[in-house]
């Protein structure tokens, strides 16, 4: 697992970036967005499900949204659906800058609980 930042307007956005345990940066990999549930952060339910799919295979990344966690944002802790939206977008960008990332093959996974 990796600790990575992107941007989302200007603050910065704090993610795990979950790899498999053959992790090859040759090769190209499917990736998954693991979104957490209102008031959670990644190390929780978002973070559990993106090691299994590392697991599996997959490069998975979990983040704190904006006002949550280690990311940034103010007022702390506000649930914008709007802004939510912005960092499933900011999160895929983000993966698309890495070369081990297959473009074609990004997924969303919201794990509610």
């Amino acid at each position: 697992m990796r600790k990575v930042k992107f941007k989302n307007r200007n603050w910065d956005t704090v993610a795990h970036l979950h790899l498999p345990n053959n992790f090859d940066e040759k090769q190209n990999y499917p990736a998954i967005v693991c979104v957490h549930p209102g008031s959670s952060v990644k190390e929780q339910t978002a973070g559990l499900y993106a090691q299994r799919l590392a697991e599996k295979g997959l490069i998975a990344l979990a983040y704190d949204a904006s006002f949550q966690g280690e990311s940034g944002g103010e007022p702390r802790y506000l649930e914008d659906p709007t802004t939510r939206v912005e960092d499933i977008r900011y999160a895929v960008d983000y993966l698309t800058t890495l070369n081990f990332i297959d473009e074609k093959c990004i997924g969303l996974l919201y794990a509610p609980h």
